[in-house]
This record gives structure tokens, C-alpha cells and sequence, in this order.
């Protein structure tokens, strides 16, 4: 058990509730995880979780707010330190991979929390605007692109994007499960890349 520091603030003390349930998250995952679990390793009662959070299932979906949003600001500065279409394209695809570390982490948690946004309304709607999010950044490197003559796409920016962001949430399962490998996955992205956009007629993007 972790005791937890006496908080400034409410905002603190939520910080720290969510930040324990996390950890029970990845150790227990949703379906086990109880109510207890998370009050002995935020070291405080039961009672004093729900001063904070109505039920388990709104500090979860708090879980994966913070998640989320850590997860695509990273992203989102991974790409930006880029410069050019093939460049951005690049880390769009490095970024959304997996790899050991905070990554894998990360997706570990957003993929444990599955059964919360499947049952449970606010966080679907956080869920719906997660894939948005995504889907968006790949969409503004493909239209940057494709406007500056850089990317000639086989289909419309929106439904590439898409497809990228299908892609990345299904292979993520196969790494977590052990059946890939991020590389495998990254190659795999790749490809798909390489396949659907072309800097020029007869000339593959230079994404390896």
C-alpha cells in the first residue's frame, strides 16, 4: 500500500486517486479491480474515494480522461518537432506504436479499460473523442501533404486516416498479447503507408 500524502487541494487528492487507480489498473485490470483495492493503495478508506468519485466507474473514466490526454499531447509534440509531410508521417506512426516503456504503459491502461467505455456513457463519449483525435492528426499530415504536392493519395485524407487509426488499435492488441512485436507492428504501419501514399507517380514514400 502507498500512503498518500495529506493534499493541498481537491484537485490534488483526485490526482492522486487516479494515479492509484491506475496502478491497480495494470495490476488487477478493470474487471477485478474493486473498490478496495484502490483505497488501500491510495492509502485512504473506501468511504473517502467516494468524497471524490460517485462510483468506480467515474474515477475509471477519469483514468482514461488523464490517459488520453496525456497519451496525444505527447503525440502530438512528437510530431510537431518534425518538419515536412514524410517526416511527420513518420512519427505520427513511431508515436502511435507501443514501445517499451511509458508507451506500452500507456496503452496497457487505455486497452484495460475497455469493459468501462463499453457500459458506461461519459466514457464512451471520451472514447468516440480519443479516436477523433487521432484520426485528426493523421488527416492534417495527409492533407499538408497532398496540398503541397507532396503526398498523392490513393483514397480521400479522412478515410486513410481512419484506416490508420483502425490499424494501430488493432495491432496494439496483438503486442500487448505478445503476438507482435512494436517493430512488427511499426513495419507493419509502414507498409500499409507506403502503399497508400506516394510523394510522386512511381515513387514509394522514403518512411524506413
Amino acid at each position: 500500500m502507498v500512503t498518500m500524502a495529506r493534499p493541498r487541494n481537491q484537485r490534488e487528492r483526485r490526482d492522486q486517486l487516479v494515479a492509484a487507480a491506475a496502478r491497480v489498473l495494470l495490476d488487477r485490470g478493470s474487471s477485478a479491480a474493486r473498490l478496495s483495492d484502490i483505497a488501500n493503495e491510495a492509502g485512504v478508506t473506501p468511504a473517502a474515494v467516494l468524497y471524490y468519485y460517485r462510483d468506480v466507474d467515474e474515477l475509471f473514466s477519469e483514468v482514461f480522461h488523464q490517459g488520453v490526454t496525456e497519451y496525444c499531447d505527447r503525440r502530438e509534440a512528437r510530431i510537431q518537432a518534425e518538419s515536412g509531410p514524410e517526416n511527420q508521417l513518420r512519427a505520427c506512426i513511431h508515436s502511435g506504436v507501443p514501445w517499451p516503456g511509458e508507451s506500452e504503459t500507456a496503452s496497457r491502461i487505455l486497452v484495460e479499460l475497455i469493459p468501462v467505455y463499453l457500459r458506461n456513457e461519459a466514457a464512451a463519449r471520451q472514447q468516440m473523442a480519443f479516436v477523433e483525435r487521432q484520426t485528426n492528426l493523421y488527416q492534417g499530415i495527409l492533407d499538408r501533404g497532398a496540398q503541397a504536392d507532396a503526398f498523392t493519395l490513393s483514397a480521400p485524407a479522412a478515410f486513410l486516416a481512419r484506416s490508420f487509426v483502425a490499424l494501430e488499435d488493432g495491432l496494439v492488441m496483438d503486442v500487448l498479447l505478445g503476438d507482435l512485436t512494436p517493430d512488427d507492428e511499426y513495419e507493419f504501419l509502414i507498409s500499409y503507408a507506403m502503399n497508400m501514399v506516394k510523394t510522386r507517380p512511381g515513387k514509394d514514400l522514403q518512411l524506413n
